[in-house]
């Protein structure tokens, strides 16, 4: 029997290799390798830094795969895409620059990975580092004409910098800045703090702790100013068919000042420009007007207002009754008839342009170039001459139109026994 297996050992095995390179090609032909790219990009995961460590290079956001795998096990990949991480894992670094590869982990099997894009990063490592700083509310700016302010204060006044050291150590001061230019109203805010290096750049790669503080700065207005609302006196009516439609003033509110407090402190809220004639008024109008004050009082800065008048014509509607309709594109030799041939047309816009409106300036027209021999339901065109007037509706909408290559027979009248 010995002497029989070994006799025979050679063909057993040359028959099992034979058997299994049958399983495997059938195998294979059932569910052949596919290479492709992975559709979507894997993200980086980042794991095993040191707390005490601040990355500083740029890391990868995401790889491209290309994989190869049996179709069978792509369709896995493709519904269970979630489970393909890509991983940087810094366990065990200390600072300094590290050339890491980027582990790709796949659950699904069998799977290769051909290619990925990047395959490694450089990660510089520093150490993380901490300062508290004082906070410097920068002020720019001035307040109002007649203002002034107080004394400032930061509510927490000291700020905690952290970062890679060597960000950190640039940092020369903090400072939260507030603008004062024109403020009229005491300031009550948060501000952003921010840190500065010693060109008084602001450094942004770094933690601010708190990012914000409650600034307040009063601003009181001097003895002898007043700030006074400013209203514009008209004159005058409009042009006829003509609406006043608005009037601005700028500025708004102005500063007078005295120097007996109490003559500022007895005037009225308002100030009266002087008069602004609108007689016969039709356009927008911009002027400058002074502003009438009494003795011993003066304005503060600009002595004349800007006063925006608009002035719009008033919208009104008109109707054109039984205007005929006009056919435009009738081939030489042809025939038309229209039902009904004149239409009703309602216009709307300025008053004063509906008043001077001609009929002659409005026609109905129907094109019919191109059109077939027969009956066609047609939609005719309003054209007007003058423009601002809009054409809101035809009666009727809609006309019947019938093309014909002969003329058309007039009905003979049956007469009546």
């Amino acid at each position: 029997m010995i002497r029989w297996l070994g006799t025979n050992l050679r063909t057993f095995l040359w028959a099992f290799a034979m058997a299994l390179a049958v399983w495997v090609a059938a195998v294979t032909a059932a569910d052949p390798d596919e290479v492709r790219q992975f559709p979507d990009p894997i993200p980086v995961e980042t794991i095993g830094q040191d707390p005490g460590l601040v990355i500083t290079s740029d890391v990868p956001e995401q790889i491209e795969l290309t994989l190869r795998a049996p179709r069978s096990v792509w369709d896995r990949l493709i519904n269970e895409r979630n489970e393909i991480r890509a991983i940087l894992d810094l366990s065990g670094l200390s600072a300094g620059d590290h050339m890491l590869d980027i582990q790709i982990q796949i659950p699904t099997r069998p799977v290769r990975i051909v290619s990925a894009t990047p395959q490694s990063a450089t990660i510089t490592l520093e150490p993380l580092a901490t300062r508290t700083f004082p906070i410097n509310l920068s002020i720019a700016g001035e307040p109002a004409i007649g203002y002034q302010a107080g004394d400032p204060s930061l509510e927490p006044s000291e700020v905690v910098v952290s970062g890679p050291q060597s960000q950190v150590e640039r940092v020369v001061r903090v400072r939260a800045p507030i603008n004062l230019a024109g403020v009229r109203e005491s300031i009550d805010q948060s501000v952003s703090v921010q840190a500065l290096d010693e060109n008084n750049q602001i450094i942004a790669s770094l933690g601010l702790n708190p990012a914000q503080v409650l600034a307040k700065l009063p601003v009181s207005q001097q003895g002898g100013y007043r700030d006074l609302a400013v209203k514009v006196v008209v004159s005058g009516q409009v042009a006829s068919g003509y609406r006043l439609a608005n009037i601005s003033v700028f500025p708004p509110v102005v500063t007078v000042y005295s120097a007996d407090p109490t003559l500022v402190n007895s005037l009225p809220g308002v100030l009266e420009t002087q008069a602004l004639d609108l007689e016969n008024a039709d356009d927008e109008l911009t002027t400058r007007l002074a502003i009438n004050l009494p003795e011993g009082v003066s304005l503060v800065g600009e002595q004349t207002v800007v006063v925006r008048v608009n002035i719009t014509p008033i919208q009104s509607s008109l109707t054109l009754s039984n205007k005929t309709i006009e056919i435009e594109g009738l081939p030489e030799g042809w025939f038309v008839q229209v039902a009904p041939d004149n239409v009703d047309v309602i216009l709307s816009g300025p008053l004063p342009l509906l008043d001077i409106l001609s009929p002659q300036e409005v026609s109905v027209v129907i094109d019919i170039t191109d059109l077939e021999e027969g009956t066609h339901q047609l939609t005719p065109k309003v054209e007007i001459l003058v423009s601002d007037i809009i054409v809101e509706s035809i009666l009727p909408g809609t006309v019947e139109v019938v093309i014909s290559s002969s003329p058309f027979q007039t009905p003979v009248p049956t007469s009546t026994p």
